[in-house]
């Protein structure tokens, strides 16, 4: 069965940094569809970045530009590098794994990531605070 086990989250003060990682059982990565969730409380679940390869990721129009998305296939580890954090950024990240590439691979502009994934993470808590 594979495992998805998170880890990195934290408490940081706005404009800081944290790199989150996510080590999947098995070599399970190859050929996957990746990605990093966030749910804020009372808030839905928001894609915030997807992974094909390096040359094909995809972001959230509120974290573009400040967050990174990637992965290391040598350990079968995801990764989502956050920088300049800020209050809004505070929630329960989550990984997900789908194997299987399809075009809603993708983090769209007001439609978000609509891909469905079978294997998820238990979630690591980021909270940024002024």
């Amino acid at each position: 069965q594979v495992q998805l086990v998170e880890s990195g989250g934290g408490s940081v003060q706005a404009g800081g940094s944290l790199r989150l990682s996510c080590a999947a059982s098995g070599s399970m990565y190859s050929n996957y569809c990746t990605a990093w969730f966030r749910q804020a409380p009372g808030k839905e679940l928001e894609g915030v970045a997807a992974f094909i390869s390096d040359v094909n990721t995809s972001y959230a129009d509120a974290v573009k530009g400040r967050f990174t998305i990637s992965q290391d296939s040598a350990t079968n580890t995801l990764y989502l590098q956050m920088n300049s954090l800020k209050l809004e950024d505070t929630a329960m990240y989550y990984c997900a794994a789908e194997d299987g590439f399809t075009p809603r691979c993708r983090v769209v502009a007001g439609r978000g990531l609509e891909q469905d994934f079978a294997y998820w993470g238990q979630g690591t808590q980021v909270t940024v605070y002024s």
